[in-house]
């Protein structure tokens, strides 16, 4: 029988994001258990895709009350929990959890409710000197669920990232997505004006386009940044979205943009759970507690004495933290957060050396006769990168340092920049294993790869699927095990024809 373990979750979307490690790592203790996560309706499109979640139920207005705590501990009580694990740290969360009769309840002894706990970790303000991320970590770690990572990683299916990139697809790159809300006060709120500076110039000097985003609250900032560049709104170059869009379409539309600059939000957390390349700017709270984490992103602050201060609003002296930030400091981090290198991505077994079955010894090993055409492209500065699934690691067939040699090979003589691989079983769902972009991430990351400009050359579905979710052109090659795919932009017999397909394409660009 399934352990059945009940989440209650956070009610605020960057807070959420900030529990993902902590949700990912109670299912990796019990993968057989089944998890069921109790949010309020707007959070939980967050966790729509999620592996590691086996259903949400809904925390409604209805349920607020008192006699609608009663109806939800009866609805819960009919689930038979066995332990509920309580991140949010409201007494309204233990009461609910002791109602519903659930056997453990795990929580943070906060807010008068530690006797309702069976198991509590008295609070000695940790959510005030430690990130929010490792605060739900510390409670998990005090019953004994060991971490797995502190990433956060929100799931897109490619049907969700290919509307989004059709959506956007009459407007010319690189994309500023632009986030200047933020729910806890305008405090944390950077300057109108000098949003709408940043959006001008991304237009005026990049030859980008802009998408203003924003929820339906947030209306009156977005239509005072929009309407001081209402010349470039007019002509499509910057889009205004505030209320326009559901939170799974923010999620996919912010994916597909080349680098965000946000307040600390929700959105913020959003942009760096997807690894897009991220400002964030920080006035009356700290990133280090509730920062970015992700080398994709950069945090800018004021150097000044008041800041952090945690106010919702600044009265006293008008908002330093925000007036000190000037826009070519943005601007130019902007810049430099947007890659520009061209690169191919290549799978390994199969595609640039036979496929062994798990590739175990080096008499396994051999490289394509037509290997050396790889070398028509670093001609052209096109950076090659390795990007390989080994489960075989997991598996306990390959040797992680085998892998690494074979890996090192391949720079040291075809010339490759870097050679990621994903090490886990299929079933641990993590973000590398292609065609999860992880991996590519990564590579972009260290290498300055705009994935939009750059091609993936592999033998299987699961790398044209990779190329399809970063943008890439999907090339491939039939050494492998597959003859065809439907994700594929071009079919090659093997290295020979992907390259010269790849410099006819270089050449029409």
């Amino acid at each position: 029988m399934k352990n059945k373990i009940l989440i209650r979750g956070v009610n605020w979307v960057g807070d959420a994001v900030m529990t993902m490690p902590a949700i990912r790592a109670i299912k990796r203790s019990d993968p057989d258990s089944d998890i069921s996560l109790l949010v309020k309706p707007w959070v939980a499109p967050l966790f729509e895709k999620d592996p590691f979640i086996d259903r949400t139920i809904h925390y409604k207005d209805s349920h607020s009350g008192v006699l609608g705590k009663f109806q939800l501990a009866r609805v819960l009580r009919e689930e038979n929990f066995q332990r509920a694990i309580l991140l949010q740290n409201a007494f309204d969360a233990a009461i609910t959890a002791w109602l519903a009769r659930i056997p453990e309840r795990i929580g943070y002894a906060r807010d008068a409710r530690g006797l309702l706990l069976t198991h509590s970790l008295k609070h000695m303000g940790e959510d005030r000197n430690m990130h929010h991320i490792d605060y739900y970590l510390k409670l998990l770690e005090s019953v004994g669920i060991k971490s797995a990572g502190n990433d956060t990683w929100i799931h897109l299916s490619l049907e969700e990232r290919m509307a989004a990139r059709e959506k956007l697809s009459s407007l010319k790159r690189p994309i500023l997505g632009i986030n200047p809300g933020a729910s806890y006060g305008s405090a944390k709120q950077w300057l109108p004006g000098r949003f709408a500076e940043v959006a001008g110039r991304t237009v005026d000097e990049l030859g980008g386009s802009v998408l203003v985003f924003g929820g339906p609250g947030e209306l009156d900032i977005c239509d005072d940044i929009t309407s001081r560049v209402e010349n470039y709104v007019n002509d499509g170059k910057i889009v205004p979205l505030a209320g326009k869009t559901a939170l799974r379409e923010l999620i996919a539309l912010m994916s597909e943009c080349d680098v965000i600059l946000s307040n600390d939000s929700g959105p913020m957390h959003i942009a760096d759970a997807l690894a897009v390349p991220l400002v964030a700017i920080f006035g009356s709270t700290s990133p280090e507690l509730t920062g970015p984490r992700k080398p994709s992103s950069h945090v800018i602050r004021a150097d000044i004495d008041c800041s952090p201060c945690f106010r919702r609003k600044c009265s006293d002296i008008g908002l330093p933290c925000m007036e000190f930030i000037g826009v070519d400091e943005v601007f130019d981090a902007i810049t430099q957060a947007i890659p520009s290198e061209r690169a191919v991505l290549l799978d390994r077994d199969g595609t640039i050396c036979e496929d062994a079955d798990y590739l175990n010894s080096w008499d396994k090993l051999k490289a394509f006769d037509d290997i050396n055409s790889l070398n028509h492209l670093i001609n052209l500065d096109f950076k090659l990168i390795g990007i390989t699934n080994q489960s075989g690691i997991a598996r306990g067939i390959v040797s992680e340092d085998f892998v690494g040699q074979v890996n090192e090979m391949f720079i040291d003589r075809h010339g490759f920049s870097g050679f990621y691989y994903c090490p886990h079983h299929p079933d641990e769902a993590c973000q590398c294993r292609k065609p999860e972009p992880g991996l590519a991430i990564r590579a972009r990351d260290e290498h300055g790869i705009d994935p939009r400009r750059s091609f993936v050359i592999g033998d299987k579905d699961s790398d044209m699927l990779l190329g399809r979710t970063i943008g890439a052109y999907a090339i491939l090659v039939t050494t492998g095990k597959q003859e065809s795919s439907p994700h594929a932009d071009f079919t090659a017999s093997g290295l020979d024809q992907a390259v010269k397909h790849i410099l006819s394409r270089q050449q029409a660009w």
